[in-house]
């Protein structure tokens, strides 16, 4: 993960249009506009138009990250709040700390399966010598 999932101690009130956050989060337009319906995020309307704060990229960049680690969007969407207009960061943590241990435990999983695997490669190249 990059400097861009922890809060915010510059400026917030930098606003951006969304082909901009695109840019800076490396999601297309069209999944920022999908994470919105979802109530993931919430931009600021601007007359016609959507503006993105800094924080928005700090949390879309959040949500591509643990999206790619297996997180769901139902998981997220159960997890992300925001508190009088800021993102919830601690409410987010726990799934943070969750999804970490779910990972460890896969990581467990398969190293269990690798060293099996070796084992059968083992036998078969001694099986292959001895034919």
């Amino acid at each position: 993960m990059n400097d861009l999932l922890f809060p915010a101690t510059r400026d917030c009130t930098v606003l951006m249009f969304i082909g901009e956050i695109a840019a800076k989060t490396g999601l297309t337009v069209k999944a920022i506009r999908f994470y919105e319906t979802k109530g993931l995020i919430e931009p600021v309307r601007s007359g016609r138009y959507r503006t993105y704060q800094q924080r928005d990229i700090e949390l879309l960049v959040m949500i591509r990250e643990a999206k790619a680690m297996g997180a769901t969007l139902a998981e997220l969407q159960g997890v992300i709040q925001y508190r009088d207009g800021a993102v919830d960061w601690a409410r987010i943590r726990p799934f943070l700390q969750d999804l970490r241990q779910r990972l460890e435990q896969q990581r467990q999983q398969i190293d269990s399966q690798l060293e099996t695997l070796g084992v059968c490669l083992e036998q078969l190249a001694k099986s292959n010598t001895t034919a």
